[in-house]
């Protein structure tokens, strides 16, 4: 039996669109997206990201998504829309790398008197893109710390779709 860990089956997460288990493809002959399959591209742009993207923002892999995303975490699909539509984790928004400076709103932040972002409530949020080449999610995390988000409270998935997939979790198509 294909399982997520030894104790843990599925999880039930809520989404935009109700409820859905997010388990592993119990296929044994399974294989990962093509989309995910290459191996190698030109860099720049898709260089190999660093494990830790900026100080004090963790990352995370597979399991502390699971985790995550049963708990009702703000999972935050870094990627243009395009990418998202074709394919994402259950439960997850989509907040493209290139707009999230200015939707900070979204997450718990506020703007003050002077126009700049005001993060005393921030959620704790978990970024990913497109896996360990792909430059969105940390783009992404950069600009919220440059607005004045919390280190602490962003979590980096750097594994992103490709390391989803590539263990056969749930995928859903995403919502525009």
């Amino acid at each position: 039996e294909v399982r997520i860990t030894k104790g843990i089956k599925s999880v039930t997460v809520k989404t935009e669109d109700g409820m859905i288990e997010v388990k592993r493809n119990p296929d044994t002959k399974n294989t990962i997206n093509p989309a995910f399959a290459k191996t190698s591209r030109k860099c720049p742009p898709f260089c190999i990201q660093p494990q830790q993207v900026a100080p004090g923002v963790k990352t995370v892999g597979e399991l502390e998504v699971v985790n995550f995303i049963k708990d009702g975490g703000a999972l935050i699909d870094a990627r243009t829309v395009e990418w998202h539509v074709r394919g994402t984790i259950p439960s997850s928004k989509n907040i493209p790398f290139t707009e999230v400076a200015s939707r900070l709103d979204e997450l718990g932040c506020s703007k003050d008197s002077y126009d700049k972002w005001d993060c005393g409530a921030a959620k704790t949020v978990m970024l990913f893109c497109n896996g360990l080449w792909c430059g969105q999610s940390p783009t992404a995390i950069r600009a919220m710390l440059r607005e004045g988000y919390p280190a602490e409270k962003i979590l980096y998935y750097r594994n992103g779709m490709q390391g989803w997939e590539s263990v056969g979790l749930t995928v859903v198509e995403g919502a525009m």
